[in-house]
């Protein structure tokens, strides 16, 4: 029942996120969506080393101090392996980001595509929520770098490149939230 490494990697990524918030009108602290993440794993019967680098998933590039050295050495190669696939390089530009996602979906590890489907299911999830809750929808689209169009088509993009390498029932999840997106639109 308990597990102290994901309880290590639930207190990381706490102290890692610390003061961070996500996009979006509630001020919700960041950790809440790693940590979703990582539930939605762990309802799909995911391993231990999964959920604790959906856990981690944003440290590596949203925390000073954190690298993925730093990772394989508090937790495990494995869960280093899993952050490394999800680790943007947040040098370059967004869409350059958005599109490599894309093309390394096909090949990184079965365990990241997982962590990115439950990742990307968070996010689109919660974009829809603010979106309806939203008096000014224009006003919660532009806390995006890609705006609506890009951010729209980039993550049908990402879920049709995740889906043949994911849980059917993530699949289902994806395609249906981005769906409720374009009826807000």
């Amino acid at each position: 029942m308990f597990s102290p490494g994901i309880e290590r990697a639930l207190r990381t990524a706490h102290a890692a996120h610390e003061g961070q918030l996500r996009k979006g009108s509630e001020s919700t602290p960041y950790v809440v969506h790693p940590v979703h993440a990582a539930l939605m794993l762990a309802r799909l019967g995911a391993d231990e080393e999964t959920i604790q680098a959906a856990i981690l998933h944003d440290v590596v590039e949203d925390s000073p101090g954190w690298t993925l050295d730093r990772i394989r050495t508090e937790f495990s190669e494995r869960v280093m392996g899993i952050v490394a696939d999800l680790t943007e390089d947040k040098r370059q530009s967004w869409e350059v980001r958005k599109r490599q996602a894309v093309v390394h979906a096909a090949d990184m590890s079965p365990q990241a595509a997982l962590v990115k489907a439950a990742d990307k299911l968070h996010n689109l999830a919660c974009l829809a929520d603010d979106l309806e809750r939203a008096r000014d929808r224009a006003a919660v689209w532009a806390q995006f770098k890609g705006g609506r169009e890009r951010t729209l088509a980039l993550a049908h993009d990402l879920i049709e490149a995740l889906a043949p390498r994911v849980d059917a029932r993530l699949t289902t999840e994806l395609r249906a939230v981005l769906g409720r997106l374009r009826a807000l639109v």
